[in-house]
């Protein structure tokens, strides 16, 4: 079992402008020689931490991160004006020329496979290979699942607790009434539903619950950001011109080399979707951890991907 590379600073930080309204914060670790890696993470308005830099060989790869619009330490913090899937794309390659990069691997898990997918089908020449965890395809199904009947049934303990801000006759479109109490009203009930959303999510993505997790939401800036970027996209389709807008397009990018790590017991984006994107691309590889739930950092999840990583250091 693989665990994490050891603790790395970034050689490099910074805000880039990408809009009149936002600037995007970056890191690069590792090798600023190495072969360039970029890393996707999840809500979207997750955010990325110290712990994303360790999937990765710091000897070998020059490993860029970045918060999406809105998230972490971007800014304005929790801003969802001109903020879609086509400008988090535009985003990428904004970064990408910034860092005079001509091609770089692609490194996403949950809402960070989707955008991942989304980029490498706008742009497949500048995808040297993709490495993906817990498929989100951002689908109406997908989402009806975790909001609305699915996941209840599994988690009845805490389904209770993201019902409760909600009026008994606004829970037939959870989603719907979530995006009004995120975006409308006192902050006070803005943070009260934002922490409801989010902790409904972290007491999900794991094999085993963890409170911890959970916990990170009683910050309320991180709770809003997460919760409402979450819900803006959702509520607009991940602005995708279909409901199976990827699978769709997956031809576009069946030559480009794809790792894929699904926890078996992944209650937030359930494997089907994995299964369903393996057999349109053929050449790809999935990998199906037995005694995993949805989160990167399962033991055994975190120690496919690290192994993946490696992988990609063979020529």
């Amino acid at each position: 079992m693989r665990d994490f590379y050891p603790a790395i600073e970034p050689f490099d930080k910074g805000h880039l402008k990408v809009s009149n309204i936002h600037e995007i914060y970056y890191e690069q670790a590792g090798n600023p020689q190495g072969v360039p890696v970029v890393f996707l993470h999840g809500g979207p308005g997750g955010g990325i931490s110290e712990s994303h830099r360790r999937f990765f060989d710091p000897q070998y790869y020059r490993i860029i991160l970045f918060d999406q619009r809105g998230a972490g330490k971007s800014k304005p913090l929790a801003e969802i004006a001109e903020n879609t899937t086509w400008e988090l794309i535009k985003d990428i390659e904004t970064l990408r020329e910034h860092f005079k990069i001509s091609d770089w691997h692609v490194f996403g898990g949950s809402w960070g496979s989707t955008l991942a997918l989304a980029y490498a089908i706008s742009h497949p020449t500048k995808v040297k290979s993709l490495l993906l965890r817990g498929i989100f395809l951002c689908r109406p199904l997908e989402i009806r699942w975790f909001y609305q009947e699915g996941a209840s049934y599994v988690f009845p303990d805490h389904w209770e607790k993201f019902l409760a801000p909600v009026d008994l006759k606004d829970r037939n479109e959870m989603v719907k009434t979530y995006y009004k109490l995120l975006t409308t009203g006192d902050r006070g009930n803005q943070i009260k539903a934002a922490k409801a959303w989010s902790q409904w999510e972290a007491a999900t993505a794991h094999l085993y619950i963890d409170q911890k997790s959970i916990d990170e939401f009683e910050n309320p800036d991180y709770a809003l950001s997460f919760s409402r970027i979450e819900c803006h996209y959702f509520i607009n389709n991940a602005f995708f011109p279909t409901n199976n807008y990827l699978l769709e397009n997956i031809a576009k990018i069946s030559h480009i080399p794809c790792h894929i790590v699904q926890g078996r017991y992944d209650m937030v984006c359930p494997a089907r979707s994995a299964w369903e994107l393996k057999k349109l691309l053929p050449a790809a590889t999935l990998e199906i951890i037995t005694d995993a739930g949805h989160s990167a950092m399962e033991p055994g999840i975190r120690s496919a991907l690290i192994e993946a990583t490696d992988r990609l250091r063979k020529p």
